[in-house]
């Protein structure tokens, strides 16, 4: 059983519950499609100090996670017809996933909920 982290933009936290990003992670679909089971290992938000947001992963690591998988809102946009791939809640978000999953040693994955139509998930 995979245990899997959601990494959530600070700035929807406010807004969103998550509902469709826990929704496919227990189906396996969207984001999860790629796993046998999955198990979810907790939800953080992206700090705008990207030592926070190490310092939670490397907690969650600890706790048993084994892969991080980033909420869609953080990298598309909800438009006419669906998602569209860019202009996502969180700018400069490569640089702090790189930096997690160097430091923690867990796979980043761009994607939850509602991918963009043909979009595969990305890995850092």
């Amino acid at each position: 059983m995979a245990k899997i982290a959601i990494l959530r933009s600070e700035a929807n936290a406010r807004k969103c519950p998550l509902t469709s990003c826990f929704k496919c992670l227990a189906e396996r679909v969207e984001g999860f499609s790629g796993y046998a089971d999955t198990h979810p290992a907790g939800v953080f938000s992206i700090d705008p100090n990207p030592e926070e947001t190490v310092r939670l992963a490397k907690i969650l690591k600890a706790k048993g996670a084994e892969a991080i998988h980033v909420a869609t809102c953080a990298f598309a946009h909800k438009g006419n017809g669906g998602w569209i791939l860019g202009d996502g809640l969180e700018k400069d978000l490569e640089p702090i996933l790189k930096r997690v999953a160097a430091e923690t040693g867990l796979p980043c994955v761009l994607g939850t909920a509602h991918l963009p139509k043909g979009y595969v998930p990305v890995r850092f």
